[in-house]
């Protein structure tokens, strides 16, 4: 199947990807694989016990692989239903791990109830169709403000719980986003990679 969207709006529509994923019967990886981010990933990780929130989970193994290293308690979630029933099916005797279909604009969570949450390229999604990233239509900056203003609500209050978002998105494009709430949330960043450099952005509440 053509990975490849015919427009880079495409990645924003869910009909784009419940058609994908109903062609795609193998696993698909955006930037890294869990055994290249491992390293920076768990520092930040309070413990193998937290509860963790996958961000638009698609295809990958990243779940797969971060469940079958300790971390059991995670749920992950993606707007594609023809995904979310081929991921749960695909990793049925991996006990505990939960699939749920659910928009990360608008997360069906309690507040306060999870530990971590990750999002590995979910919300350049979302920011695919802009053609100028200096100055993104409201429209798409609102629904990445919207992640990020979901996630500080789900996770709980205290200096360990965390955001971690992995994206090649460089830092003058992505401050202005997820850096809206300066009094009660520290925003960090580091530069990952090789020859290609990914970005590192964490959230941490302050008090």
């Amino acid at each position: 199947m053509d990975l490849v969207a015919n427009k880079t709006a495409d990645y924003m529509a869910q009909e784009y990807w419940d058609e994908r994923y109903s062609k795609d019967s193998g696993e698909f990886d955006w930037f890294k694989k869990y055994a290249d981010i491992k390293q920076h990933l768990a520092p930040l990780i309070p413990s193998k016990e937290a509860r963790i929130l996958m961000l638009g989970c698609g295809n990958s193994t990243l779940s797969r692989d971060m469940y079958d290293d300790g971390y059991t308690n995670i749920l992950n979630i993606d707007y594609s239903p023809v995904c979310i029933e081929k991921m749960a099916a695909a990793n049925e005797s991996r006990v505990g791990m939960e699939w749920k279909v659910m928009d990360i604009r608008n997360l069906d969570l309690p507040d306060d109830s999870f530990d971590v949450a990750i999002d590995k390229g979910t919300m350049d999604a979302l920011l695919a169709g802009v053609k100028d990233p200096w100055n993104p239509p409201e429209e798409i900056t609102r629904d990445c403000v919207s992640e990020v203003k979901e996630v500080q609500r789900v996770l709980r209050k205290n200096s360990s719980s965390i955001f971690i978002y992995h994206t090649f998105g460089q830092p003058h494009f992505r401050r202005q986003i997820l850096n809206t709430d300066e009094e009660n949330w520290e925003l960090t960043v580091s530069e990952i990679g090789d020859w290609f450099s990914y970005f590192l952005y964490t959230l941490r509440y302050k008090k």
